[in-house]
């Protein structure tokens, strides 16, 4: 069960969003190379990045903050934000990114999709699906699609994904528990890897997640509840390395 510190950029800057709203952020800090640096300190295995700013723009837009952030830290990271080239997921891998994410892209383009992994494999591409109760959303959750989080889930599959972030966008940055459930759902109906993110807030949020292991779950996403002390890192990563010790 995999930990991963959120890391989300806007203008250079590390933020949290509320239900991905870009104007209800709030700022954590101005260097996000230091802050990666902080979270690999307390024991992140992996981390987490987007550029906010690339989702709605449909192209990179911190590019270099994700290059600093890589030079930085030892530790894997994997991005996702606007990423809908072949190109743009090479730049990505040659500043030293483990995985890139796509979202739009990938429930929106199939034919890219499958070029991406055909190109780059399973290991260094994996997906989003990120959903408002039950539909997909897409272009930084800005347009709801008419697809379900299951359906696009099988649609993933097809075209050779194995690994995705399942977001309920309800819950994002508001501190009111993970849907766990629908992740869980996810997984078992698609034979998804399935990472959780989106409203984790305590201790007891981490400890349900990793319940759910057995279900596909491989991992949690935390954001806000990092920053504002709500969760201690190196408290949740006890709890996951616990929970895979017990099996």
């Amino acid at each position: 069960m995999t930990i991963y510190p959120a890391i989300d950029l806007h203008e250079g800057q590390v933020v949290r969003l509320r239900q991905g709203r870009l104007e209800e952020s709030t700022v954590y800090s101005r260097s996000p190379a230091e802050q990666a640096q902080r979270w690999e300190e307390l024991g992140a295995q992996f981390l987490h990045v987007v550029d906010l700013d690339g989702a709605f723009a449909g192209e990179p837009r911190n590019l270099d903050a994700v290059a600093k952030i890589c030079a930085r830290c030892s530790v894997p990271v994997q991005v996702g934000g606007g990423i809908r080239s072949l190109g743009t997921i090479h730049r990505y891998l040659s500043l030293g990114v483990r995985r890139v994410i796509l979202g739009t892209a990938a429930v929106c383009d199939e034919e890219f999709l499958r070029g991406a992994l055909e190109r780059f494999g399973p290991e260094q591409i994996m997906c989003s699906i990120d959903a408002r109760e039950g539909v997909v959303a897409v272009r930084g959750w800005a347009e709801a699609t008419e697809l379900s989080a299951e359906e696009a889930g099988r649609r993933l599959v097809e075209a050779g994904v194995r690994l995705v972030v399942h977001t309920d966008i309800a819950r994002d940055g508001v501190l009111r528990g993970p849907n766990v459930a629908a992740s869980a759902e996810l997984a078992r109906k698609t034979g998804l890897a399935v990472i959780v993110s989106g409203g984790i807030s305590s201790l007891e949020h981490v400890r349900e997640v990793c319940r759910a292991k057995d279900a596909g779950i491989e991992g949690m996403i935390i954001g806000r509840a990092l920053y504002e002390g709500a969760v201690s890192l190196s408290e949740a990563l006890a709890i996951a390395a616990e929970h895979d010790c017990s099996e």
